[in-house]
């Protein structure tokens, strides 16, 4: 890919391959043992029987991923990433690892919980220093405990500033780059979980006060001007709207960065809530469909006075009932296609 892109763009120098290295789950866990930085116990099965045995050794329950989860066909229903809870599941889902397109692994599973996930945006610049971005704590995600951040702060973490620093130096990695940390509750160490060598979706929590960002910071040390020096505002935070509706109303004296809404360029929000009230208003519909199919509808009762004999039917609808729809209208909005989401619950 570096072949064909370098000679029309800038492009950060560093050891060949490198990116893909980093980007795939099972690389990572390798890169991670020999540098010295934590990593959930990874395995990486040849056969449904040792996906199975697998997961008995680690959990149950486990992480499954597969090592490189932009290959995985959208619509297939397969996930980049699961929670696997029996050995079974591990090997149905091995059986899957050709329709997948590379292999899977099986991690141990750290449990989340309240100032455990982590992340860490930066810019490692052509000396291999790393300018702008910054650590950040997860306060809130979607999925619940294991999803994109929802809510997230800028948050001085030395801990993890420190591991990104190491990591980085002792790979040569240059340009942007996005980790994912867990802390693990027993023991307070920090374990990488992702290695994203691109900017993650909160990348502009982390501007500075003279504007800077990993983007920017990419751009004006590739085309060899300087970089502002900027202070860090710490404490600004990172709202979904359509995730964390309530947090993106609440006051944030530090700052707050939205997803989707800026003053500037409003498009994007108002794309986004027409697209999530469509889906809503699909997932409504489905919900009611499925309701009205589950539930039988009750026999008529009639009454008779003077035991007076009548050749009405009890299953003979009445006037109220036929009147009733059964159905919802077919131009009822369903759920949004994969191609159509903006993003989803």
């Amino acid at each position: 890919m570096r072949a064909v892109l370098a000679p029309a763009y800038l492009l950060p120098q560093q050891p060949e391959a490198l990116p893909e290295r980093v980007a795939d789950k099972a690389e990572l866990a390798r890169i991670c043992a020999a540098a010295g930085v934590p990593h959930p116990v990874t395995l990486v099965p040849d056969s449904a029987e040792e996906a199975a045995a697998a997961t008995w050794r680690l959990g149950p329950p486990v992480v499954a991923k597969w090592s490189r989860p932009w290959l995985v066909p959208g619509g297939c229903g397969l996930r980049s990433t699961m929670v696997v809870r029996s050995a079974g599941e591990a090997r149905q889902l091995y059986r899957r690892a050709g329709e997948a397109g590379s292999r899977l692994l099986l991690q141990a599973f750290l449990p989340p919980g309240p100032d455990r996930d982590w992340f860490f945006h930066g810019y490692a610049d052509r000396t291999g220093a790393v300018r702008a971005g910054g650590p950040g704590r997860k306060h809130q995600a979607w999925p619940r405990g294991a999803g994109l951040t929802a809510v997230g702060q800028w948050t001085p973490n030395p801990h993890v500033q420190a591991l990104a620093e190491r990591l980085t130096d002792e790979l040569g990695y240059r340009g942007i780059f996005d980790l994912d940390f867990r802390r693990c509750g027993s023991t307070g160490r920090y374990h990488l979980l992702d290695f994203n060598p691109r900017p993650g979706a909160q990348f502009r929590l982390f501007t500075d006060s003279a504007g800077l960002d990993v983007v920017r910071a990419q751009h004006l040390d590739l085309t060899l001007r300087p970089l502002p020096d900027g202070v860090p505002l710490p404490g600004r935070e990172f709202v979904v709207e359509n995730y964390a509706p309530l947090a993106a109303l609440r006051p944030a004296p530090q700052g707050r960065e939205l997803a989707w809404h800026a003053t500037d360029d409003r498009a994007p929000g108002r794309a986004m809530w027409a697209l999530w009230g469509r889906h809503a208003a699909g997932r409504l519909a489905a919900r009611l469909r499925h309701r009205a199919a589950a539930t039988p509808a009750a026999p008529t009762r009639l009454v008779h006075q003077g035991g007076a004999q009548d050749d009405l039917s009890h299953d003979r609808p009445t006037a109220l009932s036929a009147a009733l729809p059964t159905t919802l209208p077919e131009d009822f909005p369903d759920d949004l296609h994969d191609d159509q989401k903006a993003s989803s619950c």
